[in-house]
C-alpha cells in the first residue's frame, strides 16, 4: 500500500478507537438505547443523496440491521452506560473476529487453520483472567454484555459475506435505516418517556458533539474510507491496521477519561491482544477477515 494510503488506515483505526471515548462522553447525558437510536438515525442520512435500492435483498438489510445495530450496539452502549470502561470495551469487542471465525465454521463450512484456534486459545486465556479479575467499577454483566455484542456483530459479518454486497458503503447507510425505530421503542419501553424528554431538551454540547462523532466520522466517513481503501488493496493488506483500533481505544481512554489497568488487566489485554495478531496476521489463516472492525 502506498504510505498515504496505510496512513489513511491508521487514522480510521484512531478514529474507531477515539469512538469509545465518545460512546462513554455522549453516555454520561443520554440513555444509551436513545443514543444508539440517534446516532443509526443520523447515519441513515446519506441515503438522501444516494439513488436507487439497497444493494442485497431486504432480508439482509433488515437481519444486518437488527444483530448489527440494535442488539450490538444496544448491547455495547448500555455495558459502557452501567461502568464498562472505554478502553477496555475497544478491546473486547474484537473478540468478534474468533466468533466470526467459528460462526463460518459452522454456517458456510470454512475451516479453522491451526494458527486461528491457537490464536482462539491465547484470547480465550486473556478474556478468562479477564473476567476474574475485572477492573475496579466494572462489572461482570457488562462484561457480558459486551461478548454478546462480539457474537452479534459476528452474526452481522457472516450475514454480511452471505449477502455478497459489493457496496459495502450503500449497505451501511441501508442498514443505518433499521435500527431507529426499534431502538427508540426500547427506549421509550425501558428507559421511559421522562428519562427522553430529559435527555433531550437538557442535552449538553458535549452530549451533541459526541453523538455527531459517533455517527458522521466515525460511521459514515471512516467506514466510507475503509470500504475506498478495500476497493484498491486486499484484506490482507488492510485488515491488520484494525489491530490499532483497540490500542488507539484503551491510550485515548486512559488520556481523556483517566482510565488506568492494573499490570494484570494489562497482561490480560495483552493476551487477548496476541490472540487477535495471530488471527489476523497468521499466514496460513484463510478465513473471512473481520468485515466491519469498528465500534
Amino acid at each position: 500500500m502506498p504510505l498515504a494510503h496505510s496512513a489513511l488506515a491508521l487514522l480510521i483505526a484512531a478514529v474507531w478507537g477515539f469512538n469509545f471515548v465518545t460512546i462513554k462522553l455522549g453516555l454520561d447525558g443520554m440513555p444509551p438505547l436513545l443514543f444508539c437510536g440517534l446516532r443509526f438515525a443520523i447515519a441513515a442520512l446519506p441515503l438522501l443523496f444516494l439513488r436507487g435500492g439497497p444493494p442485497v435483498a431486504w432480508r439482509y438489510v433488515i437481519g444486518i440491521g437488527l444483530a448489527l445495530g440494535v442488539v450490538k450496539f444496544g448491547l455495547l452502549f448500555t455495558a459502557i452506560k452501567i461502568g464498562m470502561g472505554a478502553g477496555l470495551a475497544s478491546l473486547l469487542m474484537q473478540s468478534q473476529v474468533f466468533f466470526t471465525i467459528l460462526a463460518a465454521a459452522v454456517l458456510l463450512g470454512e475451516r479453522v487453520t491451526p494458527v486461528a484456534l491457537l490464536g482462539m486459545l491465547i484470547s480465550a486465556g486473556g478474556l478468562a483472567l479477564l473476567a476474574l479479575d475485572l477492573p475496579l467499577g466494572t462489572s461482570l454483566i457488562g462484561f457480558g454484555m459486551v461478548i454478546l455484542a462480539a457474537m452479534c456483530w459476528a452474526v452481522s459479518n457472516i450475514l454480511t459475506k452471505k449477502s455478497g454486497s459489493r457496496d459495502a458503503f450503500r449497505l451501511i447507510s441501508w442498514v443505518s435505516l433499521v435500527p431507529p425505530l426499534p431502538l427508540f421503542a426500547l427506549s421509550l419501553l425501558i428507559e421511559g418517556p421522562e428519562a427522553i424528554v430529559t435527555s433531550v431538551t437538557q442535552a449538553t454540547p458535549l452530549t451533541v458533539l459526541s453523538l455527531l462523532y459517533v455517527a458522521g466520522p466515525s460511521t459514515i466517513l471512516a467506514f466510507a474510507a475503509w470500504s475506498w481503501l478495500l476497493q484498491r488493496h486486499s484484506a490482507a493488506k488492510v485488515t491488520p491496521f484494525a489491530l490499532a483500533v483497540p490500542i488507539f481505544g484503551l491510550l485515548s481512554a486512559a488520556l481523556f477519561l483517566g482510565e488506568k489497568l492494573d499490570a494484570m488487566t494489562l497482561f490480560a489485554c495483552g493476551l487477548v491482544f496476541a490472540g487477535l495478531a495471530l488471527a489476523i496476521l497468521g499466514p496460513s489463516l484463510r478465513l473471512a477477515r473481520p468485515l466491519r472492525p469498528a465500534a
